[in-house]
């Protein structure tokens, strides 16, 4: 069905889509190249929500060249009036000879829509080609889509016996400064981050997005245009109060309570009142919700070993990202997650290996969940 000419175009569009990974929240990343008689006449991307879609950028691009071309998109054209106008309709309007999407948009809005708006312009249309490399560029927006909750990423830090701070509490550093600029990295890749009062309590963190620590990384935004994430602090009992790191750096900050705050909070804080989930702490299932109305997509989950543990007993979360460093801290360090005692090995949790990096001189291995056997 497709040709090697057309999946390599679509590589091209992949790549393309990539580069606004920074940039486009609550939208997907989305890239688009333009072909006719062989040849690329207009490629583009989404930059930014608000902001021209992929579809835009390549037409653009081509001019008149676009009429008769075949446009490969990585995600359904839109056919609705967003932010926007459709992109299906723009498309129509510059006379595309063929539109061949990877995977079809999960927006109900659109949902197979823009693809029927095509057909009946009379425009041949096909999707599938390299949809899972594309549903692997914009997991948290399909998951918000289908479910309406976010993607969950956990980030930890550990030593080779699986230690994440000394008995005392310190825990500057485990790992190397390449797996440091590594998690910022991730960082900015996240709609949100969450951790909990009590690491707050301890480390008195920032949490935000520091341009200067993104390492290669910097060449690809400038510091002005870098989008903070949505820092969200799980503080059940309320027990959290100015002054904070927090309320000194940029972007924007939610306390997330069982118990309403008795102290005035700056205007920039948004405190939210959760459901207990029947044991006195604030329910993760309840959270997540909030940040999928909220339009947020992906969210990274730093924080000490009970709220971690928490979000995996509770089977809240789809990947972990665990930088390991090359050292022994000892049987009286803390440990890593904080999860029930299990009485056999038919309810420990296997995790699958998806991916081993050398980060530095530590390893950074990123795992999901898979059903035991």
């Amino acid at each position: 069905m497709f040709s090697a000419d057309d999946a390599r175009h679509m590589a091209r569009a992949l790549e393309l889509a990539r580069r606004g990974r920074l940039t486009t929240r609550p939208n997907p990343r989305v890239g688009c190249v333009l072909v006719k008689d062989g040849a690329v006449v207009g490629e583009g991307y989404h930059i930014k929500a608000g902001g021209p879609h992929a579809e835009i950028h390549a037409l653009a691009a081509a001019g008149d060249a676009a009429r008769g071309a075949t446009a490969y998109v990585t995600l359904e054209p839109c056919s609705h009036f967003g932010r926007t106008p459709p992109c299906s309709q723009a498309l129509i309007d510059a006379g595309v000879g063929r539109v061949i999407a990877a995977m079809v948009d999960p927006n109900p809005k659109v949902a197979g829509r823009g693809l029927k708006m095509l057909e009946a312009a009379g425009i041949p249309t096909a999707h599938g080609l390299m949809a899972q490399e594309a549903e692997a560029l914009n997991p948290g927006f399909i998951q918000r889509m289908k479910t309406g909750r976010p993607y969950v990423r956990l980030k930890l830090a550990a030593s080779l016996d699986g230690r994440t701070a000394l008995a005392n509490g310190e825990s500057k550093w485990i790992t190397g400064p390449e797996a440091r600029a590594d998690v910022q990295r991730l960082r900015a890749m996240s709609d949100a981050v969450i951790t909990g009062a009590d690491s707050v309590l301890a480390d008195n963190p920032s949490m935000n997005v520091r341009h200067g620590e993104l390492g290669h990384w910097r060449s690809r935004i400038e510091a002005s245009e870098l989008m903070q994430p949505l820092r969200v602090v799980v503080d059940g009992r309320a027990r959290l109060a100015p002054p904070l790191k927090m309320l000194e750096s940029d972007g924007p900050l939610m306390l997330a309570s069982v118990q309403p705050y008795t102290q005035p909070w700056p205007s920039a804080v948004t405190t939210w009142l959760g459901p207990d989930n029947g044991a006195g702490k604030l329910d993760l299932a309840a959270l997540l919700s909030e940040l999928g109305q909220r339009e947020i997509n992906e969210v990274l989950v730093e924080s000490g070993a009970a709220l971690a543990g928490a979000f995996m007993a509770a089977g809240l979360w789809d990947e972990l990202w665990l930088y390991q460093a090359p050292k022994l801290m000892g049987t009286s360090a803390q440990g890593l997650v904080a999860l029930p005692a299990y009485e056999s090995m038919a309810q420990v949790a296997s995790l699958a290996l998806r991916d081993v990096q050398r980060v530095g001189a530590d390893l950074r291995l990123i795992l999901t969940r898979q059903e035991n056997h």
